[in-house]
């Protein structure tokens, strides 16, 4: 084995080693907390974090200001019953069984 070899892999145990404890200490320093608020049957002029020509939402642009505003998203299905079936149960409607605003959702 040569003289290089033999220094390589120590240096890189090391080196390891030592991005796990900062990991560590990072992870201890900010935990992960993800809340997800979702409000509906809002358009988009209805909400004055996105257009403030026709309403003012005060509690929706704070909430909005601290955390994150989709300027592009799509939905899954545009009927409310189905989208939120969706949203829950991770399958578009034709998987779930939510097709409609009538049908019972169990």
């Amino acid at each position: 084995m040569h003289l290089h070899s033999r220094m390589i892999f120590p240096l890189a145990g090391v080196a390891l080693l030592a991005s796990c404890v900062t990991t560590r200490k990072v992870a201890e320093q900010w935990p992960l907390n993800i809340v997800y608020i979702m409000t509906d049957d809002h358009t988009r002029q209805m909400m004055s974090s996105y257009d403030n020509r026709y309403i003012e939402t005060p509690n929706l642009n704070r909430i909005a200001e601290n955390g994150v505003i989709y300027r592009n998203a799509y939905v899954a299905n545009s009927i409310s019953g189905p989208s939120r079936a969706c949203l829950l149960i991770g399958k578009h409607a034709h998987k779930n069984g939510k097709l409609d605003n009538h049908t019972v959702f169990d």
